[in-house]
């Protein structure tokens, strides 16, 4: 630039490409000379060195048959040493567990990163101590899911789980006051389009949902109210209301809550908002 005026005459002078082309995934992979980026959710971060499955050299040639079973010594060796310590061990089997229940329950790339993050933060202020892995597993992806505004129930996350509902949200507790997390409160809203998508319901369905929602929000009738339910009731209302009529056992099946708990949400609603339904 020049040093009177101050003009950038030439920018970006770097070039950041590599210095080779590649014209297929596996030449790209074949001729870079980096592995991939570091990742939370593995205990070293993904900074050591992993021997391969296939039992080819570095040439891609075949490994005779004679040293097969040193190649299978060497791979299982490698394996055990990556965790240095107990700690080590436990952050490992904390994140397989993480990883487990993420990609069961379908949940985003950034809530496995985040729920890592959160367990690791927890591991190091020994706040895992006396506490089951995976419980705290599992109550890291929860509080990860409010924190990316992906909302999830604690019934689902026990269905994938397998840990009781209690459990978790005893642990979820301590650890978001312990780590004094910044974790939003639930709203009825979030769960509104994963369950309209699920049931096949029209876009006039979401949105009737929605202002109807608002108003009961207005109201102030989703106070000390399970947002699950009130979500649920609402969507059979707005079902019932566009036409698109679901029976509030598919609504039920779908949101994870009893019937009975949408018949009591409903007519709650309905009273309070006058909302007139034709059955």
């Amino acid at each position: 630039m020049c040093r009177e005026c101050g003009l950038v005459i030439e920018e970006d002078l770097i070039d950041y490409r590599p210095e080779w082309r590649a014209f297929d995934a596996e030449q790209r992979e074949q001729r870079s000379h980096t592995g991939p980026p570091m990742t939370p959710t593995l205990h070293d971060k993904g900074l050591t060195t992993t021997i391969g499955w296939q039992n080819k050299d570095s040439y891609g040639r075949t490994i005779p048959n004679k040293n097969k079973s040193q190649i299978y010594r060497l791979r299982k060796w490698q394996k055990r040493i990556r965790a240095k310590n107990a700690a080590e061990l436990n952050l490992a089997q904390a994140f397989s567990t993480i990883v487990r229940i993420t990609s069961a329950m379908g949940l985003p790339r950034i809530v496995r990163e985040n729920a890592a993050l959160i367990y690791r933060q927890a591991a190091d202020n020994d706040l895992i101590r006396g506490r089951s892995i995976d419980s705290v597993a599992a109550a890291s992806v929860y509080a990860a899911c409010r924190q990316c505004n992906v909302p999830r129930s604690l019934d689902e996350l026990c269905t994938f789980a397998d840990i009781s509902k209690k459990e978790i949200g005893r642990n979820h507790r301590f650890i978001a006051r312990e780590l004094r997390l910044k974790l939003k409160p639930l709203q009825p809203q979030d769960y509104v389009a994963r369950f309209c998508n699920r049931l096949h319901l029209s876009q006039e369905v979401q949105q009737k949902t929605l202002d109807i929602l608002n108003r009961a929000r207005d109201h102030q009738l989703n106070i000390g109210q399970n947002p699950v339910s009130v979500a649920a009731g609402s969507i059979y209302i707005a079902s019932v209301l566009c036409g698109d009529r679901k029976t509030q056992k598919e609504v039920a099946t779908e949101s994870g809550v009893t019937e009975v708990t949408i018949r009591n949400r409903y007519k709650e609603l309905t009273q309070k908002l006058d909302i007139k339904l034709e059955l």
